[in-house]
């Protein structure tokens, strides 16, 4: 690795510990990482000693592994999870450790095992580790998912590249969309898009919609009800001690969690979704009081129907989120087949679990109370994208007056 890669990737890590998790003098740091990541996984770690770290633990995973096991073990084996597995999240929560994951796999190195296995599997790690999730959902711990390049992903997303030059061009890709290399300190260049952010969530929370009504040329024509007392984020949020992180890097996005039961109407994705190693492609879904009641996907609708089964909550919506579409991300043209960057080039929707900080006092309230204010629960949270050039959104406020939010791709304020 030549000087300025190196120095460049210390940036990375200095980012992702001073302002992806904030990480502060003697806690721990918790960071999930591929094999094939490991010397990134290494720099944050240094870093983080660096930034007064009590201690760092790297659980790391293999996916190759993985795809052997789901080839092979018996489907009864994925019912199964290891206490000492889940007592190693929930006691590190627990002390208050940050969770650091770095995203990075082949989008459809499952593509050939059984649906079932790896629906199962997600059942089962989901309940298993449903406190942890929970905690971070609720901000209760920092936590930042970033990534890097691994080959395999690369290479699907510029297949017309040699293998090494795909991994440098996604790097340049994913440096460009963090802020890394810009001229300038890239925390510094953080805390102004943050406060942009802030702007954008200022305008929506000024305004408390009771409905979102998303329209565009593809077929979308849906009505988003928000629950009264909702909350929307976006940039950098807060822990429950007051320590402020940025809980993905990127974003581009501001957020907020819809009613349960009241989301009316056809959406159409823009994008590509993976989910379980698999690709999800021209997918429309229609929606009656909150409930997805079809489904139709031109590529992965077998990996849709698991995903909309895999509990009660999964075929309702948990979130809402605003993208430009002229953000950086978009501009660039890349389809990056990996959620964390293409949900910050278009609006989205998620399917399943809601963060309950979006409501006021929600991250206090236990499930039941949840759930009667609206809120969904669910043991997975899937975002998929549905932006597009001329995707218009219509805001009516609890008076009854209309505000435009987006016009032809793009906030209106």
């Amino acid at each position: 690795m030549r000087v300025k890669e190196k120095d460049l990737l210390e940036e990375y890590a200095r980012l992702v510990v001073r302002t992806g998790v904030n990480l502060q003098k003697e806690q721990r740091l918790v960071i999930n990482a591929p094999i094939e990541c490991a010397e990134f996984a290494r720099r944050i770690a240094g870093e983080a000693y660096r930034a007064g770290a009590h201690d760092v633990e790297i659980s790391w995973g293999d996916e190759e592994f993985s795809h052997l096991r789901f080839a092979l073990a018996k489907k009864s084996v994925f019912g199964e999870f290891p206490e000492w597995r889940r007592r190693f999240y929930e006691d590190y929560a627990e002390q208050g450790a940050a969770f650091v994951t770095i995203a990075a796999r082949n989008p459809e190195i499952f593509k050939d095992i059984a649906p079932e296995k790896l629906t199962l599997a997600n059942q089962t790690a989901g309940a298993a580790l449903l406190e942890y999730r929970t905690r971070l959902m609720s901000n209760k711990n920092t936590w930042c998912v970033v990534s890097v390049p691994t080959k395999a992903w690369a290479q699907k997303v510029f297949p017309e590249l040699s293998c090494d030059d795909a991994v440098a061009r996604l790097w340049r890709e994913i440096y460009a969309t963090v802020r890394i290399g810009e001229d300038g300190d890239p925390v510094r260049a953080w805390e102004e898009h943050a406060a942009f952010l802030k702007r954008a969530a200022d305008f929506m929370n000024g305004h408390a919609f009771r409905f979102l009504r998303y329209t565009n040329a593809l077929g979308t024509d849906l009505e988003v009800e928000l629950p009264e007392g909702h909350i929307w984020a976006g940039g950098a949020e807060y822990s429950e001690g007051g320590v402020r992180f940025v809980a993905n890097m990127p974003t581009e996005e501001v957020y907020t969690l819809p009613k349960r039961d009241g989301v009316n109407g056809t959406v159409v994705a823009t994008k590509p979704l993976v989910f379980n190693g698999n690709l999800i492609e021209n997918f429309r879904l229609v929606f009656r009081d909150g409930k997805v009641v079809d489904a139709q996907a031109e590529r992965g609708a077998d990996i849709l129907r698991e995903l909309l089964d895999t509990d009660e909550g999964a075929s309702y919506l948990g979130e809402v989120a605003l993208v430009p579409f002229d953000s950086p991300i978009s501009r660039s043209g890349v389809l990056f087949y990996n959620t964390l960057f293409d949900e910050n080039a278009s609006c989205h929707l998620a399917l399943g679990k809601a963060y309950p900080t979006c409501l006021k006092g929600g991250a206090d309230m236990q499930s039941v109370e949840l759930l009667q204010h609206g809120v969904n629960d669910s043991l997975l949270h899937e975002d998929f994208m549905v932006g597009s050039e001329d995707l218009s959104i219509l805001g009516i406020r609890r008076d009854g007056r209309e505000v435009p939010v987006f016009v032809k791709g793009n906030f209106a304020f």
